[in-house]
């Protein structure tokens, strides 16, 4: 499963004042071309699924294709850009989906403990026990596939390390002061947790989020690669990937296209995601 940001790093992370650095300005400069890919496929990549059989496959350079062509004639690199919606959409939705389910849960077992945390925790473990890649591929092939079934199912396997983050945060959180002020205000136990504790563990929450979306991206494009995310013949980096190894002798170019578009979005969402760590600790300690 995926790796968490440990709470400890917290106190770390608060006695440093955050600067931007250059790759952070590229990887949100990355990011936002990303984000109007995503937003605007048709305005991006017009005709990104557009076929010319008679064409065929050809290298970059080719009048036209600057990457160019797979074997039903499409342009590389507008089917590249074009594939991004769906590439992008399911990991956000995965990665908020899980962090929605560990706020919620965590910050109930973390607080009350007792047989409720024995519970959600015992429940977190028994998922995190089991191979999540497969599970995934075993539960969208009995349920025939489909994009959202396999991103139902990454959401459920990706939510016990959010739980286990934010309840070890909830945990440290409610031995503070404050926490004691709020129970002889006799402050109602529901506020306390919403009002008061999340907002204090929120950097760590951002910073998974941001873990998660890149883990999703690189779960998710592996799951199309083995047939189980978009249908055949529809835009996406997975599918890309599966799609152009029969021709990678002939255009390289069809590989590497969509490879590069998911190291290069991964890595980006993971420097953001530390920037944005620092950012919100630093905020958080100054209060």
């Amino acid at each position: 499963m995926t790796p968490s940001v440990p709470v400890a790093g917290l106190r770390a992370a608060a006695g440093r004042r955050p600067k931007i650095q250059v790759s952070v300005v590229l990887s949100m400069l990355l990011l936002a071309f990303v984000a109007v890919c995503a937003l605007l496929p048709g305005v991006v990549a017009p005709g990104s699924t557009q076929q010319d059989i008679l064409l065929g496959v050809n290298g970059p350079g080719i009048a036209g294709h600057l990457l160019g062509t797979d074997t039903l004639g499409r342009d590389i690199l507008r089917l590249t850009l074009g594939g991004t919606p769906s590439a992008i959409a399911g990991p956000l939705v995965i990665a908020f989906g899980s962090m929605i389910a560990g706020l919620l849960l965590g910050t109930l077992a973390g607080y009350h403990g007792g047989l409720l945390d024995a519970l959600i925790a015992r429940w977190a473990d028994l998922l995190l026990a089991l191979p999540a890649v497969l599970l995934a591929v075993v539960v969208a092939g009995i349920f025939s596939g489909g994009y959202w079934m396999t991103v139902a199912v990454l959401i459920v396997l990706f939510s016990p390390s959010d739980i286990r983050l934010i309840r070890g945060a909830v945990m440290e959180q409610k031995t503070q002061p404050y926490i004691e002020s709020a129970k002889v205000l006799r402050m109602p136990a529901w506020r306390i947790m919403y009002r008061q504790i999340l907002p204090n563990v929120i950097p760590v929450a951002v910073a998974n989020v941001m873990l998660n979306i890149a883990f999703a991206i690189v779960a998710m494009s592996s799951l199309s690669y083995l047939g189980l995310g978009v249908g055949p013949g529809s835009p996406d980096w997975g599918r890309q990937l599966s799609d152009g190894q029969n021709i990678l002798a002939a255009n390289p170019a069809a590989i590497i296209a969509p490879g590069v578009m998911i190291v290069a979005t991964a890595t980006a969402i993971n420097i953001v995601g530390d920037w944005l760590f620092e950012r919100l600790t630093a905020r958080a300690a100054s209060r």
